[in-house]
């Protein structure tokens, strides 16, 4: 199962999101449902979007254009910046910076930790 939490940092104009698990289709749809929830009293053009995606397990298949249609929404949104943070997993890697490149995301920057 998958655990997101969301906090909006409206001092330093960041919005964070940390993602744990394994999502399935409906995990997915919760997540968006509170995002949309968490951005919408804000401007996302004023915001700095960072996803911590260290506890998150690559995607199943069955579950990728979910993913994808986030990305999309991200983009849509005009976030300043989007940050994801990983450890070195280069499999999850590689899937986030395909999902990106395929939604247009231009401003995704990936950022991979060494497992401490």
């Amino acid at each position: 199962m998958g655990k997101f939490v969301l906090k909006t940092d409206t001092a330093k104009k960041v919005i964070n999101i940390e993602l744990d698990g394994t999502f399935s289709e409906e995990d997915g749809v919760k997540s968006i449902q509170a995002y949309q929830q968490t951005i919408n009293p804000i401007n996302p053009a004023d915001y700095e979007l960072q996803i911590d995606c260290r506890k998150l397990n690559v995607t199943a298949p069955d579950v990728v254009p979910l993913l994808e249609g986030c990305f999309v929404m991200f983009k849509s949104d005009g976030f300043v910046r989007v940050n994801l943070t990983l450890e070195n997993n280069p499999i999850l890697k590689m899937q986030l910076a395909r999902l990106g490149r395929k939604a247009g995301l231009d401003n995704l920057e990936i950022i991979s930790t060494a497992k401490a």
